[in-house]
């Protein structure tokens, strides 16, 4: 998207994330914003930070608007500032995972072109020895951060950013299994903060917020972005500990809180302290999202929270949230993902095109001011993505006749453990390089904690008498441990169809 200065009304202010927060600290500049850990920050001290970054990257580094970096940590106060003060200078940071093997943080580093990289010190020892192609600027959180922006003026004369430029990048797999970058708006992001205001009510200046989900996925960085923007306060946790998240919703007056059904699968097996923690506080919006959560843990968290505070939400990060099945429909509409978003339309459409009568299934589009701006460098996939203007990522779903919205499968074998997607094309990648796998395939098997899991079916080069262990040892480092198949099973022959195709059907009735 593109439009002139002459084009635009003389009025006319573009959306920014920083401007919120700073309306917001206007508001109120002495109350806590947000804490980590025994660390807190003022509206005023973090807004006073976001502009020191945004300054020492245009002044000190002497980065301009469209240019990337890229940020590799845990969950932390100087997360969101650091990705509040780039995006102000127009730098739109890939957000990459820190529980990824260093080549895979160097190939997205890379890949982004990024020009500066921010690590906390545990990524930056895995990067301090990597030979990153994009050559950036390493900054590490920590003492080297502080040292950097005690050079920066805390304001300074800030480029324009225009709001339909690229705010952050986050990473996720295609069907080639190489990551690919999701180009988020500065737009997309802030009307689905204003969204998310009217549909979970949890968002206003009075509410406080547990921020638990990793804020490298676009869902964790979403839910943790949306109070400061409005002037609230943020809790935010850098790793998920069940008994830390039941004492903070009991004591520090939570009013709403997202998670994956693997947190709450957690929680539920905690006893019944969620019930406890949620009767002795004031929490009133529970939100889930990044996978599917099975009914019955829906019902199981719903008899312990009560009813009225369960929201489950679907979407991507290429679309943004689609829908939202609020907390009066949890138990009447059964594994439903609810309605469209605020301000989105949905179609299920036919492989035809046309649309598919109520309960048919079909694949899913959404239209909505929250889509994204196409993959970095792959117009290709943008355009199997994009359809005049709707987005597709190839789930097959069904909409009911009240307009409630069911996902049914993926047509790309995506499989979700732990709120995290993996792609099986890009394990089996890795697999075939060893010297003595002949075949390979990966499906997502139900597992109780974690969504699902991945099983490989591996057929053995002849002679080779390698067994599960061995496979699994090497591929650590390879890798990264979540993507690691939990279960292997040696087969004779993949079974395929005519051209080829792996026949996964058959693979998943197997397994």
């Amino acid at each position: 998207m593109s439009a002139s200065v002459a084009s635009l009304p003389f009025s006319f202010q573009h959306l920014s994330l920083a401007a919120g927060v700073r309306a917001a600290m206007h508001r109120n500049p002495g109350k806590i914003a947000c804490r980590h850990r025994d660390r807190t920050r003022s509206y005023a001290e973090l807004m006073s930070r976001i502009d020191r970054i945004s300054n020492a990257l245009c002044s000190g580094l002497g980065l301009k608007p469209g240019q990337h970096g890229a940020i590799i940590a845990k969950n932390s106060i100087e997360y969101l500032e650091i990705v509040i003060g780039a995006s102000q200078a127009g730098v739109a940071l890939a957000t990459v995972n820190p529980r990824l093997s260093v080549a895979e943080m160097v190939g997205i580093c890379d890949d982004a072109g990024a020009a500066v990289v921010f690590a906390d010190p545990d990524a930056m020892a895995m990067l301090r020895d990597a030979k990153l192609a994009s050559a950036p600027t390493l900054i590490e959180i920590g003492p080297a951060l502080e040292a950097w922006l005690a050079q920066a003026r805390p304001s300074a004369d800030l480029p324009i950013v225009n709001e339909w430029d690229v705010f952050t990048i986050p990473y996720t797999s295609g069907t080639t299994g190489k990551p690919k970058g999701v180009l988020v708006p500065h737009r997309s992001r802030i009307l689905t903060l204003f969204a998310m205001a009217v549909e979970y009510g949890c968002y206003g200046p009075d509410d406080r917020f547990l921020a638990i989900a990793p804020m490298c996925h676009g869902a964790g960085m979403v839910f943790s972005l949306a109070p400061i923007f409005f002037g609230g306060y943020a809790e935010i946790m850098d790793k998920f500990e069940p008994e830390a998240v039941l004492d903070s919703l009991a004591s520090e007056s939570i009013s709403g809180f997202f998670g994956v059904p693997t947190h709450f699968h957690a929680l539920l097996e905690a006893g019944r302290g969620l019930e406890t923690a949620s009767r002795k506080g004031r929490l009133r919006t529970v939100i889930s999202n990044a996978a599917a959560m099975p009914q019955a843990m829906k019902e199981r968290l719903v008899a312990q929270l009560g009813p009225g505070l369960l929201h489950d939400t679907y979407g991507s990060t290429e679309a943004g949230i689609v829908s939202n099945l609020r907390p009066a429909d949890q138990l009447r509409k059964q594994q439903c993902v609810g309605q469209p978003f605020p301000c989105t339309l949905i179609e299920i459409r036919r492989a035809d095109g046309n649309i598919c009568a109520p309960d048919e299934v079909g694949e899913l589009y959404s239209r909505s001011p929250y889509l994204f701006n196409g993959y970095w460098g792959r117009p290709e996939e943008t355009a199997e993505t994009y359809r005049d203007g709707w987005v597709t990522v190839g789930d097959l779903a069904r909409q009911d006749a009240e307009g409630h919205l069911y996902i049914v499968d993926r047509l790309k074998d995506m499989v979700i453990s732990g709120g995290v997607n993996i792609y099986p094309r890009e394990v089996e990648e890795v697999i075939f390089r060893h010297p003595e796998v002949a075949d390979v395939a990966l499906i997502g098997v139900p597992d109780e904690r974690w969504g699902e899991v991945l099983k490989a079916f591996v057929v053995r080069r002849a002679g080779s008498s390698l067994d599960e262990a061995a496979l699994v040892a090497a591929l650590e480092g390879q890798i990264s441990r979540m993507k690691l198949p939990k279960y292997v099973e040696f087969i004779a022959q993949i079974p395929r169809n005519a051209s080829g195709k792996v026949l996964k059907t058959a693979l998943r009735a197997r397994g």
